[in-house]
């Protein structure tokens, strides 16, 4: 699938296997997948995209993250989007993803749904757990 975006002054082309599932844009508490705006935290993967209900990083726990491990599977890699700018796990939480093996990954929202974008498109087994950004 090709897009084509104009971004200031600026033509891109988005090239995309068909069907693949994007992080479209995010902001204002939420975010824009298959063309459609969805509110709040999410989980996203190529399978599809889950509300998680944590707002922010002091809310996110390590049950939000078996959860989403035991219904959605264990990816090659688990991008945490922390919010608006990057911050550093809890030290629990980042010993329970050690624990259970998950490779993981710490950045802003913003930097892990393009990179979870990139990522899908080049066919990897990602997920991103993309805190919204208010």
């Amino acid at each position: 699938m090709t897009n084509k975006v104009q971004s200031h002054g600026m033509s891109v082309t988005l090239e995309r296997p068909e069907g693949s599932l994007l992080v479209e844009a995010y902001g204002d508490g939420g975010f824009r997948l298959m063309e459609r705006r969805v509110e709040g935290s999410l989980f996203v993967r190529e399978s599809g995209f889950f509300p998680v209900d944590a707002d922010d990083l002091a809310s996110l726990n390590r049950t939000h993250i078996d959860s989403l491990m035991a219904e959605h599977g264990t990816p090659e890699i688990l991008l945490i989007g922390t919010g608006a700018d990057m911050a550093l796990l809890p030290r629990a939480l980042r010993l329970h993803l050690e624990e259970q093996g998950i490779g993981y990954d710490v950045m802003s929202t913003g930097a892990a749904a393009r990179t979870y974008n990139v990522l899908t498109i080049e066919g990897r087994n990602v997920a991103a757990l993309l805190l919204q950004v208010p």
